[in-house]
This record gives structure tokens, C-alpha cells and sequence, in this order.
């Protein structure tokens, strides 16, 4: 029996979703199943290759929706679920009990954790950590913006690991361990600890680049960080430099795409009225109502800028 489940790629809620789910699968589905990972990233082209999905059963954690007749499972949380009207009205016919979404749940984590144990008799006790920091670190509910940059927990070593490692197919190969593991053994794996050093000191670096690349006027933070490798910076680091600003707009750039971050400081109120996943809908985007991201292709830096400084702009006239 083999199961293809793809996931959000460099993301702690993808990854400790397919952590939730590999055991939730093997507990109470396919206790001998094969379970083969795909890491998936949000891309200016269509996500979902030719062929993806290859097994007898074939999963989605935490990303886009898929109308593919071969798609068995389905989790997700994000406002921009759906990559067009007719997948949403595909996932609204959908009667198979096995595809689930609710926007209003802060981690995919979380979300199919509730949703195994309350339909399918999962035991998710066991993993309680787990979900308990999938949900503090995708729905960005620090105490202070100082423990969101300061990284003492494993689980923000961890995440630190997941979201920036330049190691190739690292997440995947993390996966089967976080259903088992706790966070602070996690930490001490070497697949682990060979990179965590260096990306602790390159993100104390990053406190020094964010705050020289930071333009901050009007509640509003902009920076350009597309020609460093900085992509996996820690999203809370604007705040904490800039503890009176609401926004921030960023600009970023890998091998893969060129992005455009757009987020809001979780110790802030927000106009009712100011939804981000909308907002970044209009540049083909989209996420959280508070966090979301805009991908373009890697040579489209210029475009990336002038749609950051739009957001930028639209953003500094709402407030």
C-alpha cells in the first residue's frame, strides 16, 4: 500500500501536518502503508505536476486544493484554498468524508488533529506538543515579539531548520520522525544539528541586514532582502525592530521564485475591513486574512517590487 501525501514545503504547520497525519494514517487507515513525501511550494505556475499523484492513495496537508479524481485526502486552512471557482465548487460536490477545510482554524495542525480524532478515533494525545506549537507558531501567538525572535524553544529551532535549511528533500526526510519524536529530541537529531548552528547565526545576522534594508513610515514596514539568501528569514524579526509598525511588506527571492511577504504584527489590531489574503488575491496570491505571500517567477524581480510597493502603499492608506 502506498501513499503519497504532499505537503507545505519549509513551513513548521506543513511539516508537523504531515508529521499529524503519518501517524494518524497509520494508526487508524493502512497500518503497513508506504508513505512517500512531496514538498510542495507555491509557485507563479500551476503547482501540481503531471504525475504527482502516483500512489494507491494520495494525500494533501496544509496547500492548495486539487480537483484530481486521484486526490483521496485533503486538509487545509488557508483562506486562498482554491486555485479557481470550479475546484471550490469540485470540493463543495465531494462526498467521499475524507477532504476537510475550515479558514477559521489557526494551523492546519491543529485543524487535522481535531478532525482525526473526532471522525476517525486518532489518538492525537500523543503528539499534544507538537500541535500545541504548530498552532503558536503558524497562527503567530507569541507572548512577545522578543521569544518569536529569540528562539530558545526547540520547536522555533526546529522551525528555523525546516523553513531555511538549504539542504534539498531535508523536510521529508524529517517528517517520520516528528510522529514520533519530541521536539527537543528532534533538535538533537544530526540531520538537525549539522545546519542549526549556522542558521542561528545567520538569522542574528539577518537583525542587522532587516533593520539597515527597513523603511518604516506610517505603521508600515517595507524591506527588499531579493538579492540575499534570506528567503527563510524569521517573519517576526520587523516587529520586534520596529515594535509601532502594523504591516510589513517584503521582498525576497530563490532559485524557485521571486515572493512577495505581506503579514501583520500579531500585537496589533487591525481594521475589520483590511484582509491581506484578499488583498494579494488581486496579484495572483493569497494565504491568511493576516498573513499571506504573493509568488512570481525568479526573474520577475521587478514586477515583485512594484506590486510590494503597491501593497505597501494600499496598506499605509488604510490606516
Amino acid at each position: 500500500m502506498k501513499l503519497r501525501l504532499c505537503f507545505h514545503d519549509r513551513c513548521f504547520d506543513g511539516a508537523a501536518s504531515a508529521a499529524v497525519f503519518t501517524r494518524f494514517y497509520r494508526e487508524r487507515i493502512h497500518p503497513e502503508a508506504q508513505i512517500f513525501y512531496t514538498g510542495m511550494t507555491h509557485k507563479a505556475s500551476h503547482p501540481f505536476e503531471d504525475g504527482i499523484f502516483d500512489g494507491d492513495e494520495n494525500a494533501i496537508v496544509d496547500f492548495k486544493y486539487s480537483s484530481s479524481p486521484l486526490l483521496t485526502w485533503w486538509f487545509d486552512h488557508h483562506q486562498s484554498a482554491f486555485l479557481t471557482p470550479q475546484d471550490a465548487e469540485h470540493f463543495r460536490r465531494d462526498r467521499s468524508g475524507k477532504k476537510f477545510y475550515d479558514p477559521e482554524y489557526k494551523s492546519c495542525t491543529k485543524f487535522l488533529a481535531t478532525i482525526a480524532s473526532e471522525k476517525f478515533g486518532f489518538n492525537a494525545e500523543p503528539l499534544s506538543e507538537l500541535i500545541h506549537w504548530g498552532n503558536i507558531i503558524d497562527g503567530a501567538q507569541f507572548a512577545t515579539p522578543e521569544i518569536a525572535v529569540g528562539l530558545a524553544e526547540p520547536a522555533m529551532q526546529l522551525a528555523l531548520v525546516i523553513e531555511a535549511a538549504p539542504e534539498a528533500d531535508l523536510v521529508p526526510k524529517l517528517i517520520p520522525y516528528m510522529a514520533t519524536l519530541s521536539l527537543a529530541e528532534m533538535v538533537e537529531l544530526p540531520m538537525v544539528q549539522k545546519h542549526l548552528g549556522n542558521l542561528l547565526e545567520r538569522h542574528r545576522r539577518s537583525l542587522d541586514i532587516l533593520r539597515d534594508r527597513t523603511d518604516s513610515r506610517d505603521g508600515v514596514i517595507y524591506f527588499d532582502v531579493s538579492d540575499l539568501d534570506l528567503e527563510g528569514y524569521n517573519k517576526f524579526i520587523p516587529y520586534f525592530l520596529y515594535p509601532d509598525a502594523v504591516y510589513s511588506v517584503g521582498v525576497s527571492a530563490s532559485p524557485m521564485r521571486t515572493k512577495v511577504s505581506v503579514g501583520t504584527s500579531p500585537w496589533k489590531e487591525i481594521a475589520a475591513d483590511v484582509n491581506l489574503a484578499s488583498l494579494c488575491e488581486k496579484y495572483g496570491g493569497g494565504g491568511h486574512a493576516r498573513v499571506a505571500a504573493i509568488s512570481l517567477g525568479p526573474g520577475d524581480l521587478v514586477r515583485a517590487r512594484q506590486v510590494a510597493r503597491e501593497i505597501a502603499a494600499t496598506l499605509r492608506h488604510s490606516k
